[in-house]
């Protein structure tokens, strides 16, 4: 019997209502499980964690909120090939597995260690120095943070369910904030078969964690002030957010994470025999087929000196024919399906917009050939390369196809680079790739007021590096304009957001008992 995905709260998995839409292998077409069209009660579902959770966590220090985190990052790890099994029909790889499970559960651990490093075993956090505000030295002031009184609201994206989560759980949580997580649909039994084992450990106090997998409705309505929503998708269902009513209106805290068109730089300096065109390459090919290009830092714009631009097609088209695709869990497949027979529609409407100003140079949206399963009933679709050599064109710095597409841009001088990278209007993140600090001194100061993230990749750091499209939780994730205007991770900044920073006014004596 197929499983109809259950809803979390109130300490109990619940039952949704109303009819229900069938969630599909992305390799099979196989029905996984059924989605209800709705669930619990979302004002419910926030009132229990406002007054269940959100105490429980406050009554807990950040050491000992940074304790759970850690020892829940260990007891995940005990299911990871579970996990990665249930991937697998969401089309990842076990590659793309890695990016999404182990990425998400690694950054559990990373805010534990954060927390209990440089966090204090208290519930206030002290915020920069006590400022006398007397001549006699009995008034003063400081800056306090304390946790929100309200829940941490996620709204998340289909290409990351577990890491999508996590993200933003594992900072929350650390605040002292509950959270309450409502998953993409087309994934969303990746999310719930977490969440499963998160309550099964029996570390979270009641209420810290619900789970919504039902359709939004009545989510938004019943924000307060003291909540806070994050948003991981698109432009479009980002600004209706950001101008919903009630976020506007009561002054919901809002950060949004959308999709945006990043590009990665190859200098003029570099030449096809140095380390650094082999580096770029490489790169773009990764980008373009890790979770089938389905990722929001993906690299859309590859922008390459004219003089070696039939070069660089040349190379890339050469790595993309040997990528094999098929059943991401057959082996030595190199890329699975997109998410769902509707994504890969999206995916060639955009082809054919950008088809509008760029010529294909690799690849069939309509055809291909895969390992392991049948094309006509998975989500497959070729990787497709293009190029644009107008620099006057509009589909590249507009259109994102969200898949395994990308379009080369030649470009003459560093000037017009940078200008064609800025029409992105707003990436999460770029990379530069050179062995000239001055190309990329003049690179980064040119891009970094359009990017939340820009990697430098050289032969000097390749061996160490993390790669263009991985958001690291040390590092802030986010980006200006079109790629949302927020803000994610970033070390103990991400926990500031869901704290509430306040100006104590009193007796030095009182402000230090704070501390």
């Amino acid at each position: 019997m197929t499983p109809v995905l259950r809803s979390y709260t109130h300490d109990t998995w619940q039952d949704g209502n109303g009819p229900t839409k069938p969630l599909l292998d992305a390799a099979t077409g196989e029905t996984v499980a059924l989605l209800p069209a709705t669930g619990p009660d979302p004002a419910a579902m926030l009132a229990h964690a406002r007054q269940v959770g959100g105490p429980a966590l406050r009554a807990l220090t950040f050491t000992q909120r940074a304790a759970i985190l850690k020892d829940l990052s260990k007891y995940l790890r005990g299911h990871l090939e579970e996990f990665a099994a249930l991937s697998t029909r969401t089309g990842a790889t076990r590659r793309d597995t890695a990016v999404d499970v182990d990425g998400g559960i690694g950054t559990l651990a990373v805010y534990a260690s954060m927390g209990a490093r440089e966090l204090p075993d208290a519930t206030v956090l002290p915020d920069g120095d006590t400022e006398p505000l007397g001549r006699g030295g009995t008034f003063a002031g400081r800056h306090v943070l304390t946790p929100r009184l309200g829940a941490a609201v996620q709204i998340n994206a289909f290409n990351f369910p577990v890491w999508g989560m996590l993200e933003k759980f594992a900072p929350a949580f650390l605040a002292g904030m509950p959270s309450v997580v409502k998953p993409a649909g087309q994934s969303a039994y990746l999310t719930e078969l977490v969440v499963r084992r998160i309550i099964e450990s029996g570390l979270l106090p009641e209420g810290a964690l619900s789970l919504l997998c039902a359709g939004p409705a009545g989510l938004v309505d019943a924000l307060t002030p003291q909540d806070t929503l994050g948003f991981t998708g698109s432009a479009a269902t980002a600004l209706a957010l950001r101008t919903h009513p009630v976020v506007a209106g009561r002054s919901v805290p809002f950060n949004a994470e959308a999709d945006s068109l990043n590009c990665s730089i190859l200098g003029p300096d570099v030449s096809p025999d140095d380390p650094e065109f082999a580096l770029f390459a490489d790169q773009l090919v990764t980008e373009m087929t890790v979770k089938a290009g389905q990722k929001c830092t993906a690299i859309r714009r590859a922008l390459v000196p004219a003089a070696l631009a039939d070069t660089v097609a040349d190379a890339v088209t050469a790595r993309l024919r040997a990528v094999v695709v098929g059943h991401p869990g057959h082996e030595g497949v190199d890329m699975g399906p997109v998410v769902s027979l509707a994504q890969r529609d999206e995916v060639r409407e955009a082809v054919a917009r950008l088809e509008a100003d760029a010529k294909l140079i690799f690849g069939d949206p309509e055809e291909i050939g895969v390992v392991g399963a049948d094309p006509g009933k998975g989500a497959f679709i070729s990787p497709i390369l293009l190029r644009c050599d107008d620099p006057a064109a509009v589909a590249p710095h507009e259109v994102e196809a969200f898949g395994p597409v990308s379009t080369l841009l030649p470009y003459t001088g560093l000037d017009q680079a940078a200008e064609i990278a800025a029409r992105g209007e707003g990436s999460l993140a770029g990379s530069i790739v050179t062995a000239d600090d001055h190309v990329a001194r003049t690179l980064i100061t040119a891009l970094a007021p359009w990017h939340g993230r820009l990697l430098v990749l050289n032969r000097h750091d390749a061996a160490e590096s993390t790669g263009h499209g991985v958001a690291m939780p040390q590092l802030v994730h986010g980006g200006p304009g079109r790629a949302g205007g927020g803000e994610e991770l970033g070390g103990l900044r991400a926990v500031e957001h869901h704290l509430r920073r306040t100006a104590i006014q009193a007796h030095p004596g009182l402000l230090a008992d704070l501390a």
